[in-house]
């Protein structure tokens, strides 16, 4: 029978290795501040956008995310709050005067983040791709064969049909 240490593998009766005081209290300075700065983060009150669907209180972010009917029915009581499909988070709105659109409709929020509540200063209607007659921007892209795109490489006889497929979820 062979030993370990004919392998290069210690015993596990080997004196147990010092851990110096100072490391043990930055461990523990780190381990006690971390929390309150996640937690101050996370109250932010800074400005920012935040875009998503409109869907009642009343639904949870999992009911959001499956799409349930029961997400765009009006509950009494319940308010409108923002889904970002994105993040998969509910967001509340205050103060809900400021909404002007409905239930399902995609929208743009601007305002503060006040713990999952964004404080309202705009709402804009979100409106995906581009209007009727509007001519689509310029752009160069590398296909699957490394190949540069632009719009005008792509354009056909019969004008020309882009998807941007953002992401599945399977």
């Amino acid at each position: 029978m062979r030993s370990f240490r004919s392998h290069g593998y210690s015993s596990m009766t080997s004196a147990p290795t010092k851990f110096p005081a100072k490391h043990f209290l930055s461990f523990l300075a780190a381990l006690f501040i971390s929390p309150f700065t996640l937690a101050a983060q996370s109250n932010s009150t800074s400005p920012g956008a935040w875009s998503g669907i409109l869907v009642t209180s009343a639904c949870n972010a999992d009911e959001a995310f499956n799409e349930s009917p029961e997400c765009y029915k009006n509950v009494p009581g319940a308010k409108l709050a923002l889904y970002d499909d994105t993040n998969r988070v509910m967001y509340g709105l205050e103060p809900q005067s400021a909404i002007t659109a409905h239930l399902g409709d995609t929208v743009t929020a601007r305002g503060t983040l006040d713990d999952d509540t964004i404080q309202l200063s705009s709402l804009e209607l979100m409106s995906i791709g581009l209007a009727v007659g509007q001519k689509a921007p310029a752009f160069s892209i590398r296909d699957q064969f490394g190949k540069l795109q632009t719009l005008d490489t792509l354009k056909g006889a019969n004008g020309t049909v882009l998807l941007f497929f953002r992401s599945a979820d399977w």
